[in-house]
């Protein structure tokens, strides 16, 4: 499948009050958007809780994991495998990260920078050397990094991506070779509506406060507020496939995503506020010509005069069908479920004609599912 296919992904989701994701000075983080203020929460923010949601679904062995400490679990593995003492074990790991280029860390074990990649492609690399570690502990240092430059070390970083590398990419910026062209591009979500900053005055309590002295343990704030907040996303199939070079496994790694990225929630202060939500409103586009970005239905913020949710669907459902009907390219698929039930007779008549009828998630996931084979297979 070499055609261009994006999967956008629409989501309106209340949030009460929170401090999903925080800026430097821990307050949650804001935008202005149409000369107003507005929540946000960054996109690494999400794209962090959607993969941490991945591992719901998924074998932990067929994830990636992003850190310094490859050398450190590729010791790991050499040991166990190789029967090797842990310090022989560290010395074969450093070799084979030397011989790939990637830069050695000040801290013993690490890289220069955190590295993006799949737990079976370091399982790969292990294989190599498995059967001939106490070969290569027996050498000294120049004739071990000579010994194991023959190997495809590299190779094995390149090939077997995993579903959330091939949707996330890779960048290593000294090594090109290994860099991985990102899938899914996730915009900062914002808030439909202007927001303002408030502030928790909060005391703790000194349970062992004997009865003549007075005053609290502890005296603190946490900023927070609260928000409609519009999500958006992208997913490009045909780079998909070329990261996983396989059309149902394409198919499955934006089926996974869509499940992720709508259930997934940024944890911040999490046992403070309680904050977990399910989205009022999930929409699926397939387009072939370009993504799609519908935040401008909320340039002008929506007013708390009436239901905020129901009319930020509305608002959505009129700038998709604007849009669609002024630049006249209509998409390949539209899809949507949600629980939006204020004023239901005028807003799920916008969003029936915007989208289609309302289905259930797994419905929906089903639906986007079928679509996506069946272009696939034509192409």
């Amino acid at each position: 499948m070499t055609a261009r296919l994006y999967i956008d992904v629409h989501i309106l989701q209340t949030v009460p009050p929170a401090n999903l994701n925080r800026d430097d000075n821990g307050n949650p983080k804001e935008a202005y958007f149409g000369g107003k203020r507005r929540s946000r929460v960054s996109s690494q923010a999400w794209k962090r809780a959607t993969r941490v949601h991945f591992a719901e679904s998924r074998d932990r062995q067929d994830l990636a994991t992003r850190t310094k400490r490859i050398a450190a679990q590729l010791a790991k593995g050499i040991a166990e495998r190789g029967g090797v003492a842990a310090e022989d074990a560290q010395r074969i790991a450093d070799a084979l990260i030397k011989s790939t280029g990637i830069s050695a860390g000040k801290k013993a074990g690490d890289t220069a920078y955190l590295l993006f990649y799949g737990r079976r492609q370091l399982e790969g690399i292990v294989a190599l050397v498995a059967d001939t570690a106490a070969d290569l502990a027996a050498l000294d240092a120049k004739a071990l990094d000579e010994a194991v430059k023959a190997l495809p070390v590299k190779e094995q970083l390149q090939s077997g991506h995993p579903a959330d590398v091939a949707l996330f990419g890779r960048m290593v910026a000294d090594i090109p070779s290994l860099n991985v062209d990102a899938a899914t591009q996730v915009a900062h979500a914002i808030s439909t509506h202007a927001a303002e900053l408030e502030f928790d005055y909060y005391t703790a309590v000194d349970d062992e406060n004997t009865a003549d002295e007075t005053g609290a343990g502890m005296i603190g704030t946490i900023g927070f507020n609260s928000a409609t907040l519009y999500r958006y996303a992208t997913v490009g199939l045909h780079q998909l496939r070329e990261n996983l070079g396989d059309d149902k496994a394409a198919v499955d790694a934006v089926d996974l995503f869509v499940d992720s990225f709508a259930r997934s929630m940024p944890t911040g202060y999490g046992n403070s506020f309680a904050h977990r939500t399910r989205p009022s409103l999930v929409a699926v586009v397939v387009r072939a010509d370009q993504p799609v970005n519908l935040v401008s239905a909320y340039e002008n913020p929506v007013p708390a005069s009436r239901g905020i949710v129901a009319e930020s669907a509305r608002r959505l459902a009129g700038e998709f069908t604007t849009a669609t009907e002024q630049w006249g390219d209509s998409p390949l698929y539209v899809g949507v479920c949600h629980t939006v039930t204020a004023d239901p007779d005028e807003t799920g008549q916008q969003l029936t004609q915007a989208f289609g009828a309302n289905r259930t998630f797994p419905e929906l996931r089903d639906a986007l599912r079928t679509a996506l084979t069946e272009r696939v297979n034509d192409n």
